[in-house]
């Protein structure tokens, strides 16, 4: 059996940090975009991603729209690629997240939002990529060489590029200064203990995975590493619609997995954890957590940067759990690196 420490995953996800301060080292285009979007705000910004890049999108969501004002919607890319429609986005913002930067759909969506008057802007791994060249504006992600087929350093490089393009854009120095300590904060995250999480699921059968706000993003991408990596089913809902009939199938065989952050979604995450517990479901709680559930490490830092820390944490436990459950996490079944949609 492999040993999941000497994985190129486990490897390129401890570069969390080192991702971030490469950017940091030099934020000209952010800043510049950042002043630009205070002058003369968008109206609307649509995110355009797949996969890891598209959870990034969710979080971007939510930081956005509390933090600006300004309504975020996600674009479907088959709209541009298959069904050729032009979209109404004068003075809008187009921002395109992604590893690769060479996905046609994703391509095709940044080229109708451009001709339709939007300002395009790529946050992207591969700076030769056509997505990079050919946008308005390029955000470098930074993460160097990502060879595992599980993205992790260039997702934790979107949610800094996020985190530091809404910093710029609003010119909070409160948030300002909390990316400027990611790099610290991602160290002491990826230090951190998580193998009761692997302890918990390494004979689970499927499970949900809650957050909300801005974690629900992060419960998105950890849902989408247990399939990938551990062959394991997992769901990722927010905290309020998992009780519109998904939360019908927990109980003591369907565990939940909960990224929790303080603040102002704690109570409702609270009550929720509460309610299964009750009804004998086994819980693990990213976060403060009750008796009777299972309480995972986190790193004391501000709420509004708590999702990275956790999915840095995380990437580490669930590499573990896949090699635990006879899983390669590097080659994953049936998935390659670049995946290119039409």
């Amino acid at each position: 059996m492999i040993d999941a420490g000497d994985t190129l995953m486990v490897a390129e996800a401890g570069e969390g940090g080192t991702t971030i301060a490469r950017q940091l080292a030099d934020r000209t285009a952010t800043m510049t975009l950042g002043a630009r979007l205070r002058a003369t705000p968008p109206p609307l910004v649509a995110t355009c991603a797949r996969g890891s890049s598209d959870h990034a999108a969710t979080v971007a969501k939510y930081l956005i729209e509390t933090m600006t004002g300004t309504p975020v919607v996600s674009s479907a890319p088959s709209v541009a690629s298959i069904y050729h429609a032009a979209p109404r986005m004068a003075d809008a913002l187009c921002l395109a997240i992604s590893q690769s930067g060479r996905s046609p759909d994703l391509l095709a969506t940044v080229a109708a939002a451009r001709d339709a008057g939007a300002t395009t802007v790529a946050l992207v791994n591969d700076e030769t990529s056509p997505l990079a060249t050919g946008a308005d504006v390029l955000i470098p992600l930074r993460a160097g060489a990502e060879r595992s087929v599980a993205a992790t350093k260039s997702f934790i490089g979107a949610l800094g590029a996020i985190l530091d393009l809404v910093a710029a854009w609003t010119g909070d120095q409160a948030l300002g200064a909390d990316v400027r300590a990611l790099p610290r904060h991602l160290a002491t995250a990826w230090s951190l203990d998580w193998t009761p999480l692997a302890d918990a699921l390494q004979s689970a059968d499927g499970l949900y995975v809650v957050g909300r706000g801005i974690g629900l993003g992060v419960a998105q991408e950890a849902a989408l590493k247990f399939k990938e990596t551990c062959g394991l089913h997992a769901e990722a809902f927010s905290a309020a619609e998992l009780r519109h009939g998904p939360i019908a199938l927990v109980g003591p065989t369907f565990p939940l997995l909960v990224f929790r952050q303080e603040d102002g979604t704690d109570e409702g995450v609270d009550t929720l954890i509460a309610d299964v517990l009750a009804r004998g479901g086994p819980v693990i709680v990213a976060g403060a957590a009750p008796a009777g559930a299972i309480a995972l490490p986190v790193v004391d830092a501000p709420s509004i940067i708590q999702p990275v820390l956790q999915i840095q944490s995380f990437y580490r436990a669930v590499a573990t759990l896949s090699v635990r459950r006879g899983h390669d996490p590097d080659r994953p079944i049936s998935l390659r690196k670049v995946t290119e949609t039409l």
